[in-house]
């Protein structure tokens, strides 16, 4: 049985990653290692806590002596890396603190799997031939696009936030080991997701809470910023497929073909809930505009070509369909 690290799973996209993972491969033991931020919750786990395959370590990817442990304890002979900071007006308020664990967290954590597997450049430990290094990223490193337009693989990077400079820095890093020291490196960059289990401050999240309490719905300007929707499990089949399949040294984009706008978001949920949660008046009288955040890029938008047409991956849900899953499950958290 082999274990794998995974980093940053009692977030988000991890901790919807983590269960779809033991289940499909019961010839792997997963280890997450996760500080538990603002973003991280031990409960969206509960139901592989109890899993002889799963064990979980609070603890930060920044720190070099806590990973080498874990490596020799555990023989680690795989990473998954999720573990970031990621919300944008966050990055825009503190800035180091994305800094510290999107560029140092990641180099500290490839460079103790770089010494654990292998004896020197180009060199694998016997036995580590096969260990691999999966870095989850994101769109925003890409920067903005216009009207017309698709994210692909060879787009120049042009982050515009805090938080995308971060991301494209530890893309860098990963980059730089596998073409230096001949690490098996796989990137990920993904489009917007939803779906359970993400955190509360997210955009879909808040416009059902906030709808469901009777509150102002907040949107950012004009609401026509627009985005390429990923639902959150499509993601994880595509990273698993990555993982095993993707071609080493590779970047591999990962888009939902979903494009809406904010405006369509919002009304499509306060649609939804005035069937299945009705009251005197429709949610949409909820909705609100707020001032625009600092460098708010006005559209991404993925081509996942590479990945369907190289891999075979698809996405299972358009959003339409994930939309409604998300707002039932929602649903059943804030009532």
């Amino acid at each position: 049985m082999k274990s794998i690290l995974v980093t940053g799973c009692a977030g988000f996209i991890g901790s919807n990653f983590v269960p779809y993972f033991l289940e499909k491969y019961p010839q792997y033991r997963i280890v997450n290692l996760d500080l538990l931020t603002y973003a991280g919750d031990p409960a969206n786990l509960k139901e592989v806590e109890k899993s002889a395959r799963y064990s979980f370590v609070k603890g930060d990817i920044a720190n070099r002596q806590l990973l080498e442990y874990l490596f020799v304890e555990h023989d680690i002979q795989g990473v998954i890396h999720f573990a970031a900071e990621s919300h944008v007006d966050n990055s825009i308020t503190n800035p180091g603190v994305f800094i510290q664990t999107n560029v140092n967290g990641t180099f500290t954590l490839i460079d103790v799997a770089y010494k654990y597997w292998m004896s020197k450049p180009f060199g694998h430990k016997p036995g580590y031939e096969k260990c691999r290094f999966h870095h989850i990223s994101t769109d925003e490193v890409y920067g903005t696009l216009g009207e017309k337009g698709l994210f692909t693989e060879e787009t120049p990077y042009a982050p515009n936030s805090p938080y995308s400079a971060s991301k494209a820095g530890s893309d860098m890093v990963v980059r730089s080991y596998h073409h230096t020291y001949g690490m098996d490196t796989v990137i990920t960059n993904c489009s917007n997701n939803y779906g359970p289990k993400q955190h509360d401050e997210k955009l879909i999240p808040t416009i059902i809470r906030k709808a469901i309490r009777g509150e102002n719905i907040p949107i950012y300007g004009d609401g026509k910023n627009i985005r390429d929707w990923l639902y959150v499990l499509d993601h994880c089949k595509g990273i698993d497929l990555v993982y095993h399949a993707g071609n080493s040294g590779e970047v591999y984009n990962i888009g939902g073909r979903n494009e809406r706008n904010n405006n369509y978001i919002a009304d499509k949920i306060c649609e939804i809930l005035d069937e299945l949660l009705p009251k005197e008046r429709s949610y949409k009288e909820q909705i609100t505009y707020v001032e625009d955040r600092a460098g708010h890029d006005r559209r991404y938008a993925i081509d996942a070509s590479k990945l369907e047409n190289r891999l075979g991956w698809k996405a299972d849900e358009n959003f339409e369909s994930g939309i409604v899953k998300t707002v039932k499950w929602y649903m059943e958290k804030y009532r």
